[in-house]
């Protein structure tokens, strides 16, 4: 099978070239990797979205087995260059001073290149167990490509001993975060002019004093004995992300609706949060509701994460410090698909090219250093992968 050869560089070109921005189709790039797969002789499986306008791909390299071997992770997606101030095209790589500049070099499309040039020397190294190249769709909005692929296990036929989500750590071992999630709160009240704000209720004062009180409850979080090692802030958080309400200055406005997430450190019950926030809602309702019965909050969670921890003799981190020369493993402070991989029983570290400090800004980059550094781990996983007589993984 003679398929086109890339190097790490010219392939993280290529997939940049895709604008996978999460609100456009991923499609393009899933089907550019599929041909490029099937060139080397190598079949993927697709795993689409409700409307089959995105899609998971998976593609297994090595012996042929539904269980066992190595995940190498990672998505698809970047996030909008919308308001940006780049100084190049984001969607065309420009190398300078050792650094490939554009979107989605550093989360994660670098990882993926590296990976996706590298499936020659995969398929050549005598792998005794298989290695398993997945990307998926929408981790930077709700996860639901990794949700999805959950599902799909049985299908995929997905059950790998270790996952290396390639998330931007510099290379170093990541075994905890955060969980994650994501709220939208609406509340309806009484439109009515200005001058008489007496006949109506204004939405975007209720939803002041709601968005105060969850100002409240992340100023309580940090002195809870609830704390993550290793992450700053070590406490769980809230923010208010968006807010959008009211029509002009003199109309008392009847909605008025925010979007707010919790990022809830291990032990610490969202639902219980939630269930804070409904119960003031519901006071702040209790004097309005006579006048006003349309008078309503109405919260909804649009996506939820677990956090990610530390797992006990981890097949993955035991593997990945072996290889990376490290007996250390830290904790992030943003969020990945690894608890979706953990939930389904797979052992999982984050770890991978680049620094988070360079993503979703203008000018997003990844070092050559860094690319080359996860270019030599990656041959020695083939090396560990290729040289056992039984390997565990």
């Amino acid at each position: 099978m003679s398929g086109r050869l890339f190097s790490p560089v010219q392939m993280i070109e290529a997939l940049v070239r895709f604008d996978t921005t999460s609100r456009e189709s991923n499609l393009e790039l899933i089907r550019f990797v599929e041909d490029y797969l099937k060139g080397h002789g190598v079949d993927s499986r697709l795993v689409f979205n409700d409307d089959r306008s995105k899609a998971n791909l998976v593609a297994s390299i090595g012996p042929e087995a539904s269980t066992g071997g190595v995940v190498l992770s990672g998505h698809s997606d970047v996030v909008p260059v919308d308001g940006q101030d780049w100084s190049s095209d984001p969607f065309r790589v420009v190398e300078r001073d050792g650094r490939l500049y554009g979107r989605g070099t550093c989360d994660m499309k670098g990882f993926l290149g590296i990976v996706l040039a590298l499936v020659p020397e995969f398929q050549s190294c005598g792998l005794r167990a298989p290695v398993h190249i997945v990307l998926t769709y929408d981790e930077e909005t709700d996860c639901s490509g990794a949700a999805r692929l959950m599902r799909a296990l049985p299908d995929t036929g997905l059950a790998a001993r270790a996952v290396i989500i390639g998330e931007p750590t510099e290379m170093r071992i990541v075994n905890a975060h955060k969980g994650q999630c994501s709220l939208e709160t609406v509340v309806v009240g009484r439109e009515a002019h200005s001058s008489t704000p007496q006949y109506g209720v204004n939405a975007i004062d209720i939803a002041v004093r709601l968005i105060a009180y969850l100002a409240s409850l992340s100023d309580e979080f940090e002195s809870l004995p609830l704390q993550m090692n290793g992450v700053a802030p070590p406490f769980s958080t809230i923010n208010v992300g968006t807010i959008r309400g009211g029509q002009q200055f003199n109309i008392v406005p009847a909605e008025c609706r925010f979007e707010w997430e919790i990022r809830a450190v291990p032990g610490h019950d969202v639902d219980d949060i939630l269930a804070r926030f409904n119960a003031h809602a519901d006071a702040v309702l209790a004097n309005l509701r006579d006048a006003c019965p349309e008078a309503a909050v109405r919260t909804t969670v649009n996506s939820a994460a677990d956090p990610f921890v530390p797992e006990d003799d981890s097949p993955a981190e035991t593997l990945v410090k072996a290889l990376a020369g490290s007996n250390e493993a830290g904790a992030l402070a943003f969020g990945t698909e690894a608890p979706f991989y953990q939930k389904a029983g797979m052992s999982v570290v984050v770890f991978g090219p680049g620094s988070i400090a360079q993503a979703h800004k203008p000018d997003e980059y990844i070092s050559l250093e860094q690319v080359e550094a996860c270019a030599t781990f990656m041959r020695r996983l083939m090396g560990r992968l290729a040289s056992e007589p039984q390997p565990s993984l």
